[in-house]
This record gives structure tokens, sequence and C-alpha cells, in this order.
């Protein structure tokens, strides 16, 4: 039996955090039905975890008290006291013999930290500690100047004593190596990935249709939950840059909270750029006649390509099924930045790839792994003109069919199948 760890920030999939979690844990009980997870739930709050056969432990919400107090600290003492709970329940397992506890798989720094330092050796169980990154550089770590020594003991026992590092990267790999922390045997590449039920290649004319885009549009896309860090702000700019080259420049932003949207609005707004903020799919342009609205989509779009329609939609947070439309309307996808830097392996990278289009990328050692120069366009991290030219060229590659298949054949390899079975050889190793 395996026993996996986590700690998911929304219990209804409105993370990235909580998708990758909840997707990985439904493969991999898949294939073993015998995994069991546990995850924190306050109350009687809704969750889709249960979905995949996870054990709810009432969350300790600790945490909550920061709206007295703020603080992440409070935090770490929510998430230890449900490390804590955690091994009671696998003690008792233990001790009544029923269980065989192969490996505890964790992916929350605190608990990983608690299980490789303690709980683990305590309970002779090898301690697996899939790591997003350094806690020391999270930007929602504890800032109290004194525990800048805390957050290194935290990092340090989480990766040095556990029994086995998964890593999303290929360049955290050598990090780690390069620091003297782990050898680079003991660490384990398992990339981010793609949920293959949803993201699939879509007919593009269908999806702007079913949207209500204009046919003609060269159409960028960006998707994600939240738009903090990204560098959109860069990328409204190069929008602005492109549209003397592209009249009919369309950049759709699909997701991101209330108070990012207002404020990229407003930057937009700045930079003379027609937007418009939709929350459905319907036709996205206010200057049709009484007599236009009466056509066909087909008409419309025809007649509204002549006219200066929107060059930004902000869409807001869409369910999945229709993130893909989104995605499908496009002539280029594009990440502008990414959060982390040497274990950056963004949901988004895997999810455009499976659906073929060009992809415009920063050019950094993490990403290039996933997807080699020949087939994404690179630019210099937070390079404007780099961002702009790479956009350009992306544009002029939409047509290029044997591109299309070479990304959609990378991303075959990055399903979350593929992810639970690299997860389940780690397993393995440890067990030897």
């Amino acid at each position: 039996m395996i026993c996996y760890i986590a700690y998911p920030t929304s219990l209804t999939l409105q993370s990235a955090n909580a998708l990758q979690t909840y997707t990985t844990l439904r493969e991999l009980r898949a294939r073993r039905p015998d995994t069991l997870a546990f995850i924190p739930r306050w109350g009687r709050e809704p969750s889709r975890f249960s979905e995949v056969g996870a054990t709810h432990l009432p969350r300790p919400a600790i945490g909550k008290l920061s709206r007295l107090h703020k603080s992440t600290l409070l935090y770490y003492l929510e998430h230890s006291a449900f490390a804590f709970m955690t091994a009671a329940i696998l003690q008792s397992k233990i001790q009544n013999s029923t269980s065989n506890i192969e490996a505890v798989y964790v992916r929350q720094v605190i608990c990983a930290a608690w299980w490789a330092g303690v709980l683990g050796p305590r309970l002779g169980i090898p301690v697996i500690y899939e790591a997003h990154d350094m806690e020391t550089r999270n930007p929602s770590r504890a800032k109290e100047p004194w525990a800048t020594g805390l957050l290194h003991l935290i990092d340090r026992v989480a990766l040095t004593r556990s029994s086995a590092v998964v890593s999303l990267t290929d360049d955290f790999r050598h990090y780690l190596a390069g620091i003297g922390w782990r050898r680079p045997e003991e660490v384990f590449v398992v990339p981010d990935a793609y949920d293959a039920q949803q993201f699939a290649p879509q007919d593009k004319a269908a999806c702007r249709a079913a949207l209500g885009l204009p046919a003609e549009a060269d159409v960028i896309t960006y998707a994600g939950m939240t738009f903090s860090h990204r560098w959109l702000d860069g990328l409204l700019e190069a929008a602005a840059r492109l549209r003397e080259s592209h009249p009919r420049l369309l950049l759709l932003l699909v997701g991101g909270r209330p108070q990012e949207i207002e404020n990229l609005t407003h930057h937009a707004q700045k930079l003379g750029l027609p937007i418009t903020n939709r929350q459905s799919p319907v036709l996205p342009f206010d200057r049709l006649t009484s007599r236009e609205s009466e056509g066909s989509i087909v008409n419309r779009q025809s007649s509204i390509v002549n006219r200066q329609f929107p060059t930004i939609i902000f869409t807001g947070p869409k369910p999945q099924a229709e993130v893909v439309r989104y995605l499908g309307a496009a002539d280029a996808l594009v990440i502008p930045d990414t959060v982390t830097d040497v274990t950056a392996s963004p949901l988004k990278l895997f999810e455009y790839m499976a659906l073929g289009q060009p992809l415009v990328l920063p050019s950094i050692p993490a990403l290039r792994e996933i997807v080699p120069p020949a087939n994404g366009h690179y630019f210099p991290r937070r390079d404007l003109s780099g961002l702009t030219s790479a956009l350009a060229a992306a544009l002029g590659a939409k047509n290029d069919s044997a591109a299309a298949a070479a990304r959609r054949a990378l991303a075959a390899d990055h399903t979350y199948g593929r992810r639970a079975e690299r997860i389940l050889a780690v397993v393995e190793q440890v067990r030897l």
C-alpha cells in the first residue's frame, strides 16, 4: 500500500495545485486501487477528492487564525498537526497488522519535513518527497526575520532526509546535486502532466464559431487560474506593439481573479487597447447593427472584421471543457513567464502541447527540457522585444501541420497516466 499525503489549496479544484493532486491520485488509484490518500477538510465543505477515493481528515484549521494575526507560521503549525494526524492513523494500521505501507508520498513541504525527519524513521516507512520548490523561495513563506533559519531547516530536512526526492524538472535535480544536498540518482524527475480526458486537438473553426470569435482574427490565448507573477502586463504591451503588423489581433486571457482582471484592464486601457470582459461564450463584439444581429455567426464574423474589434478579451474563470475551446480557437498559445525558475513545470504547458498550436515560451532550462527549441518559439525572459518577435513568429507558423504533430507527439508522454506510472516506479526504487 502507498500512502499519498497532500494539502490541496482547493477541494473543488479551483487551483493548479488541486487539479494536479486530484488527477494524479485518480490515475494512481486506477493502477493501484489500494493507494491510501489523506486530504484535509474543514467541516462538511464540498470536496471533489471523494471521487478519487481520498480519506478526508479533519483540517486542524490553525491557519484561519491568520485573520487575527497575519503570519504564515500559523499555517506551518496547521500542516505540522496534519502530519502527526496522518502518522497516528498509519501507526494504528501497522500495529493492527492491517496494512503493509510500502512508502509515504508527500507533496507538502511542512508535512514532508516532519515525515522525512521524524515520523518516517520512527515508523520504519520510506518517505518520498515531491518538491515543487524551496520553501525559502516561496512567495507565501513566513516573512518574520527570525524565521529565515527555520525555512532553511524545513528545506534541508525535507530534501536531505527523505528516502527519495521527486523533482518536476531535471534542472532542479542538478541544482540539488550542485549544492551537495542529494546525489543525482536519489532524485527522480516526474514532470507535471495534462488530463488526456479533457485536452485533445480541436477544430479551430468550430471552436471559434462556438465562442463567437471571428474566423479571420489572429488569435493568441493565455489560460491560467491566476495571473499573478506571470508577466501578463508584458503580454499586453507586446499585444499593443503587434497591432500595427497584425490589425486583426485578438488576445484571449482566460481565467484570473477579479482583482487581477481589473488591474490588467486598467493597464490595457493605458496602452489604448480595445477591451471587452465577457463571462459567457457569446459573440464578444458590441458594434453590430440590428440587421447584422439577425444573420448567422459566419455572416456576423465577415462583417465585423472590417471594423475595429476588441484586441483583448478577458473571459474570467471557465470550466475545463470551455477552456479547451478557447485554446482550440487560438493560432498561438503563450506562457509569458513562470512563478518559479528551476522547478518550473506549469500545467498549462502540457495542456497547450496536447492541442498542438505554436507555443511561445520564456527561454528557461526547465521549459526547454520539455519542449525542445525546434518545437517552441522562445524569447529571453522578461524581454518585451523578444516576446513580441516570438508572438509574431508563432502567428506566422500557425499552419505548420508537421510542427503541430510534433508537439502533440511530445505531449503523449506527459499524460497523468504516465505520471502515475513514473511515481510507482519511484516507489519500487525505494523498496529495493
